[in-house]
């Protein structure tokens, strides 16, 4: 076929651009993920017809899809088709830095979480300061 595609290791094909025209691309998801999707954003995901979207192919309409949107559906597209070890260590990752990115977020916001304790490192420069 004559249209661009996604490939994990491997070569199990993830998602899809330009088929069946360039308005549009395809995600692999499982049925579970395509009905939250398509529930979520219906006007940028469908399943595909036929048998290949009641499997969790699904459509993706280009014009309406934003990196926020199709980033959460390209990611678990990858991880369905991705060997287990290598989808394990990516969903633990995003699970790390959703984690960091949460605690950096509420440190930010509530100054009782800092620890008000200087690292060693500050200690260790204030204290060659003074001897100077």
């Amino acid at each position: 076929m004559r249209h661009p595609d996604f490939r994990v290791r491997g070569g199990k094909v993830f998602a899809t651009l330009a088929y069946p025209d360039r308005k549009w691309g395809m995600v692999k998801l499982t049925p579970e993920q395509q009905e939250e999707f398509v529930g979520a954003e219906p006007e940028v995901f469908e399943p595909v017809s036929g048998g290949w979207g009641r499997g969790g192919a699904t459509s993706v309409r280009l014009k309406s899809a934003t990196k926020a949107i199709l980033r959460p559906a390209m990611a678990a597209a990858w991880c369905n088709a991705a060997p287990r070890k290598l989808a394990r260590e990516f969903e633990a990752g995003l699970n790390r830095n959703r984690a960091l990115s949460v605690l950096r977020k509420s440190t930010k916001r509530d100054s009782s979480l800092r620890d008000p304790a200087p690292t060693k490192r500050a200690q260790e420069k204030a204290g060659s300061l003074r001897s100077e």
